[in-house]
């Protein structure tokens, strides 16, 4: 019997171990909020192996994670494009990113070009490693996303958002893909998040250095 018990105890611990070692219940257990329950939908592009490193990066995580903070900015943002768009809607491709997965995503394309876009985990990471960062787009009302000149993680000068008008007059995106991004970045900030220059999808909430001195990095 007490052998029996003792098994039955070895059991259950080795189930609860196993549950909280997924990115998943990590994310959960410290209180970051998934943000599908915030009225978006979510799109993980980092879980399949049609992104810009070209491997599947999330094998553990299936769900979008924001610290609390940027998840209620994102409760704010979807409430502004109710008010701004009825009927269109957001859609997260990337959220929380741990450190675990950065390093993935690092060492894919560090002997490439396409280094200078990705936040090397050896200097602290980026804003995505604290729950703070989105990666994001819209859904017309028929659930389609809307286009915005290039796909979200397009990795070129046609993603700046900074001479959106000079690309316009160029053709290289139309006036209705300009508008688009604009109004993303309206409800966005609208919301409380900030933009940053290279990628029209990508909206966080502070700088590097308020983040590494005032929240948590996701080092797991």
């Amino acid at each position: 019997m007490g052998i029996r018990l003792l098994f039955l105890l070895v059991l259950v611990l080795h189930n609860n171990i196993a549950k909280s070692s997924g990115l998943d219940d990590r994310l959960s257990d410290m209180g970051f909020v998934e943000v599908s329950t915030l009225g978006v939908e979510v799109e993980l592009m980092y879980g399949r192996p049609d992104n810009f490193t070209g491997a599947v990066l999330y094998s553990d995580l299936s769900g979008a994670w924001l610290h609390p903070s940027a998840a209620k900015a994102l409760g704010a943002a979807v409430k502004a494009l109710e008010r701004e768009a009825p009927g269109y809607k957001l859609l997260v491709k990337d959220a929380a990113r741990p450190m675990s997965v950065q390093r993935k995503m690092f060492d894919a394309v560090k002997v490439t070009s396409k280094a200078n876009y990705v936040a090397n985990p050896a200097k602290g990471g980026g804003l995505h490693n604290y729950g703070l960062a989105v990666d994001i787009t819209l859904l017309d009302p028929e659930g389609k996303e809307v286009s915005m000149g290039t796909p979200v993680d397009y990795l070129g000068k046609e993603s700046r958002i900074d001479n959106e008008e000079v690309m316009v007059r160029a053709g290289t995106i139309t006036a209705d893909e300009m508008k688009n991004r604009r109004l993303l970045r309206k409800v966005m900030r609208e919301g409380g998040f900030k933009t940053i220059r290279n990628e029209w999808w990508h909206f966080q909430m502070v700088s590097r250095a308020v983040a590494r001195a005032r929240y948590r990095l996701l080092d797991f």
